[in-house]
């Protein structure tokens, strides 16, 4: 008995020793942000995830709660006693344990309120309890780091008083730590991530799947009568020239005859420069007589080089086989991480490509030319919008677009959001009378059926879900505008902005995009492609029944092709990039 009551004193005194070293303003703010923290936004996120993001939002309100504290100080303000700071700091911290308790209780119940949305299974009964745990630790390792930092700051200004005066000793103190660890934080372990990331990521371009033979058929690429090698396109372009329907499939559904589709792909290493590559890959569309086809489709891949294969056999099989796709590598690395190392680079490839293309087929008769389209996935939205230059097309234009996942940072896609029409909401915006641009989503499009499109027809296939287009750096400081009003139906009635958190929310959510299911967050399922590609190329010979049939076909042959190979990186299966 006394061994049991000497431990329960023994962890009294800690804790209270504990809490007393704490900062007051800095728990409560703390507090405040890990409860926030706690609350959903878009993407469902696991115990793990959810643990280290609670964590971090409690350090960043008790730094915030901390250097409030120092100002307060600084300024020479009247202070508590040590004996009302250490009463306060108890109030305060037992009133901090019951906050964060009735948060944590309803932690699994906001989490499961975008699950039930996605068709997901709920978290179990376990998961406040080890969100707290994984909390608390990542809380106390930031926390030791933070006054590792101050440590050499103070060492520093220290050794600098014996030369300089005080105050700034003090700025000298600061600012070599904040050197010593913005350098070993950037330039030892950010850079030398990057350098194996990306080294992982060119040896596992290179890799050649058991389950990918080099292609028969004439067109596509890769293939004996090619221009290219087959290992030279890479795992992300092998996926795509395999993968897809054949003549043979497209006419045994739609019972009329087929073209065999046209793929064309440009890896990394078919030729040195962005230029030589885009002029292969037009070599190679001119062999294959692509410029012959109904269709013709300039793709940007997404960071990897992955295209969907939920975007391109719905088309294939709308127009019978009678489209040409072309797309050309840029990068090794994912999506996030090529934006962030190698932004402009991307564009420079997809801009080389679609000159190319452009300056070809605008020489050929234009009752003897192909339509051409444009198409991108995420980070490929973003270069596929900058590719093309609208004052050169104003003599001969394209004839449209179909952009799916369009990232926050698309000019274009932000512009049109911002100027759309008052009556519509921010994740499904209306665009003035719709003969331009339009916007679709699950439910497909709040444009009015029969109205007439212009010229130039352009499709953003988006999901309110989606944190890759709904990300706003200024979420920190006001609500972004797709919160205000009605929300998307596949976000939680639950979702609320708070100051900061909801920005690290969504930052974290980013990283997560692609492992909500199909048809939510950043993956986009075929059967939703299909009436975008039907909106921008109008094809013929479908009625509404041929239509649901399809999306039918398309969305059952998805779901066999990850059930069938659930752990491999298939075309199919690889949902990211």
């Amino acid at each position: 008995m006394s061994s049991v009551l000497s431990g329960v004193v023994w962890m009294r005194a800690v804790v209270v020793r504990f809490a007393t070293a704490l900062s007051g303003v800095g728990l409560l703010l703390g507090t405040l942000f890990f409860a926030a923290s706690l609350t959903p936004t878009l993407v469902p996120r696991t115990y793990v995830l959810q643990g280290l993001l609670a964590g971090i939002s409690f350090a960043t309100g008790y730094g915030l709660g901390v250097m409030w504290r120092w100002l307060w100080a600084y300024m020479e303000l009247p202070e508590p006693g040590a004996h009302m700071r250490r009463s306060v700091n108890m109030a305060v911290f037992g009133s901090c344990m019951v906050v964060a308790g009735l948060f944590l209780w309803q932690a699994a119940d906001w989490q499961n309120s975008i699950r039930v949305l996605m068709e997901m299974e709920p978290v179990d009964s376990a998961h406040p309890l080890k969100v707290c745990i994984l909390a608390i630790a990542t809380f106390v390792v930031l926390l030791g780091l933070a006054r590792l930092f101050g440590r050499v700051a103070d060492a520093v200004s220290q050794r600098s008083h014996r030369y300089v005066p005080r105050r700034l000793a003090n700025v000298l103190g600061l600012a070599v730590a904040a050197f010593l660890f913005w350098s070993l934080a950037s330039g030892v372990f950010f850079r030398g991530v990057l350098l194996m990331m990306d080294s992982s990521y060119r040896q596992h371009d290179a890799l050649i799947e058991p389950s990918r033979p080099r292609p028969e058929s004439p067109y596509r690429s890769g293939s004996e009568a090619s221009l290219m090698k087959w290992g030279e396109l890479g795992r992300a372009g092998r996926e795509f020239i395999a993968s897809g329907p054949s003549a043979a499939d497209i006419s045994t559904f739609t019972g009329r005859p087929a073209l065999e589709p046209i793929r064309v792909y440009a890896g990394l290493r078919a030729a040195e420069s962005p230029q030589q590559r885009a002029r292969l890959a037009l070599r190679e569309l001119i062999r294959m007589n692509a410029f012959e086809r109904s269709v013709l489709v300039v793709i940007t891949p997404t960071g990897t080089g992955w295209v969907d294969p939920a975007a391109m056999d719905p088309l294939e099989y709308l127009h019978d086989g009678d489209v040409a796709s072309v797309a050309v590598q840029y990068s090794y690395l994912s999506s996030p991480l090529s934006l962030i190392v190698e932004p402009e680079y991307g564009v420079d490839v997809a801009r080389a490509l679609f000159v190319e293309i452009y300056e070809y087929w605008t020489r050929m008769p234009k009752d003897k030319r192909p339509r051409l389209y444009l198409h991108g996935l995420s980070l490929g939205t973003y270069n596929s919008e900058r590719s093309a230059q609208l004052f050169e097309m104003i003599a001969d234009p394209i004839d449209g677009a179909v952009w799916s996942g369009p990232t926050f940072q698309n000019w274009l896609w932000r512009s049109v959001t911002v100027e759309r029409n008052e009556d519509s909401p921010a994740w499904l915006p209306e665009f003035h009378d719709g003969s331009l641009i339009r916007f679709m989503n699950q439910d497909g499009s709040t444009v009015h059926d029969g109205t007439p499109w212009g010229p130039i027809r352009v499709v953003y296939l988006q999901y309110a879900s989606d944190p890759v287009t709904f990300f706003d750096p200024k979420g920190f400081y006001r609500p972004p505008a797709w919160m205000v009003g009605e929300r998307g139906p596949d976000v939680s009635p639950e979702l609320r902005w708070y100051p900061i958190v909801t920005m690290l929310q969504l930052a974290l959510d980013m990283l997560l995009a692609g492992t909500t299911p199909m048809g939510y967050g950043h993956v986009f399922a075929p059967e939703h492609y299909l009436p975008a590609w039907v909106e921008v190329t109008a094809p013929q010979g479908w009625t509404a029944e041929s239509l649901a049939a399809l999306s039918r076909h398309l969305s059952d042959s998805m779901a066999r092709a990850l059930s069938e190979e659930p752990d491999e990186e298939t075309a199919f299966a690889n949902r990211g990039g």
